[in-house]
């Protein structure tokens, strides 16, 4: 196993996953602008290392995160415009703008407190699983602020009108099997069981063409704000696009195996990689 740390957030890369791990346990994981700053920096890395096919963002200590650091992002920064532009600039730019156009699958694991601020990167991330008795809350209205940065964007664009107003204006918490049902994640488990779902859905999607699945998230995130017309022409030259410098040739690859050798059921599962003609025959 290997491994790169900061301040405030450590790094872990094993069996092909890159554990990016909030760290500030004694804080709940409540975000710093230094972890902030940290967290941007790790997922550059994970994002061309080699060695990480999924990134997996996660909190230290039994906690995802408590939301934004009240009195290092708000208190401490309030007469230091500048330091609290560039907090605001790399809270953003990690949990949102960097999270939707991730080359690589992302999966958010939750257990102890999903607070506030917290609700951008859970939502950012292309998958989520919790602890059936995490803790979720859009707490804002209780101490008299409204869920800032892009918390109530994602939280509209993620899950109906009604659940959206029902928890931004009541601020009650609720558990992972109601995130589930609201559509937060996409599951709950056991809290005891929850790294090795979150490891299990990670190898599933390693077993994918990176390639294609690559391309397949960027499409899916992209036509949620097109229309019919504009979202026919951009996947069709997206499709066109998958097979320049796709190195396992997916499309003639899954074919063959299915339509000329039979071995695999698409229904079911993908086509097996490292399988392309050209391999077979330098044998």
């Amino acid at each position: 196993m290997s491994s790169y740390s900061y301040e405030n957030v450590k790094v872990e890369l094993r069996d092909g996953i890159g554990w990016a791990i909030m760290n500030r346990p004694e804080k709940r994981n409540a975000m710093s602008p230094q972890l902030h700053f940290d967290m941007e920096d790790a997922l550059a890395r994970l994002e061309v290392d080699p060695d990480a096919k999924v990134v997996v963002i996660t909190g230290a200590g039994g906690y995802f995160s408590a939301g934004q650091d009240l009195k290092t992002f708000f208190r401490e920064l309030e007469n230091d415009p500048l330091g609290r532009k560039k907090a605001q600039r790399s809270a953003n730019a990690w949990r949102w703008d960097r999270m939707i156009n991730y080359d690589k699958p992302t999966i958010a694991m939750v257990r102890g407190f999903c607070v506030g601020g917290a609700f951008m990167q859970l939502l950012g991330t292309d998958f989520a699983i919790a602890a059936k008795n995490a803790t979720f809350s859009l707490s804002e209205v209780n101490w008299g602020i409204l869920p800032g940065a892009l918390v109530s964007k994602v939280v509209v664009d993620s899950v109906l009108m009604r659940h959206a107003l029902y928890y931004a204006c009541l601020g009650d918490p609720f558990d992972g099997d109601e995130a589930a049902r609201i559509g937060m994640v996409n599951y709950a488990v056991p809290e005891d069981e929850l790294e090795n779902a979150v490891t299990k859905l990670a190898e599933k999607l390693m077993a994918k063409s990176p390639n294609v699945l690559r391309a397949t998230k960027h499409a899916i995130r992209k036509v949620a704000t097109m229309n019919y017309d504009q979202a026919y022409d951009y996947l069709a030259e997206k499709g066109k696009a998958i097979k320049v410098g796709d190195k396992e040739d997916s499309y003639n690859t899954g074919l063959r195996q299915f339509l000329d050798e039979k071995s695999y059921k698409p229904t079911f599962e993908a086509f097996k990689l490292g399988t392309l003609i050209s391999d077979q025959s330098a044998k």
